[in-house]
């Protein structure tokens, strides 16, 4: 069954901000909600919409100024990613986007979130690969994630334009990003560790993976949780308050009924 949200900011294939949509479950609970792009479509939820609509939007628009120029910055620039490699320019692992977002953080001197790295895959080869940076829902930039086995094999590429296998030559061949599922990632970073790593250091790398991505999982439900909590309190604050001001509209409306007959009743 569909769950209905509103949205907070302009999604990509969903709507503009003010929307009421319509999205799988999964979607909305693991993706939209935790990332405060919308809330639950329910009576209060809509009610504080309305009433902060003009300062949502105020905000968007100072946060797409900011975002327009730091993508001025940002546009066309090369990362690099220093990692081991095989001699055919395969990695042992892979470049991921977390990877990504910390290289590109240091390099701008700016925080970029991982959630902000629009790519679909790990990246599993030497050479370069155009990537999208979503600063804001409305503004997105291009880079250049530059990954080589030395400084030295970066400078060549970045110069070149042109990934550079291990022998020293330039392949002049595109290289060819194929999308992978989570489980063929670890698969295939176990069947590399076991060609270079002995047995004991094997066991121990892997259980250090393990541990991560619990801790991982865990800190990411922390997050949801907060974010729904932060919601939820804010559709009641203002659930509370547009009853007040119903109240005191009332209110009014019932001493004014009261004065004009309390005047008719004196002529």
């Amino acid at each position: 069954m569909a769950t209905q949200v509103i949205l907070l900011e302009r999604v990509d294939n969903l709507g503009e901000m003010g929307d009421v949509v319509a999205v799988k479950p999964g979607y909305a609970r693991n993706f939209l909600l935790p990332q405060k792009k919308a809330l639950r479509a329910s009576k209060d939820n809509i009610a504080y919409f309305e009433a902060k609509k003009k300062v949502l939007a105020a905000d968007n628009d100072n946060k797409r100024k900011d975002a327009e120029g730091f993508a001025k910055k940002l546009d066309g620039l090369k990362v690099a990613l220093i990692r081991q490699a095989s001699e055919s320019g395969q990695l042992f692992g892979s470049v991921s986007s977390r990877d990504i977002a910390k290289a590109l953080s240091e390099e701008a001197k700016q925080d970029i979130i991982r959630a902000m790295v629009v790519v679909n895959q790990s990246f599993k080869t030497i050479g370069l690969f155009p990537v999208d940076i979503a600063l804001h829902p409305e503004v997105k930039v291009s880079i250049t994630v530059n990954i080589a086995r030395t400084p030295e094999e970066a400078k060549i590429q970045a110069d070149t334009g042109k990934a550079l296998i291990a022998d020293g030559r330039i392949n002049d061949e595109p290289e060819a990003v194929v999308p992978t599922t989570p489980e063929e990632d670890e698969a295939a970073i176990d069947a590399q560790l076991e060609d270079v790593l002995e047995e004991g250091a094997l066991e121990a790398e892997k259980e250090k993976q393990a541990d991560a991505k619990v801790k991982d999982a865990e800190e990411e439900a922390k997050a949801q949780a907060r974010a729904e909590a932060k919601i939820e309190a804010d559709a009641a604050k203002a659930a509370a308050e547009a009853e007040a001001a119903e109240a005191a509209e009332a209110e009014g409306d019932a001493e004014a009924t009261e004065e004009t007959a309390e005047a008719d009743k004196a002529e």
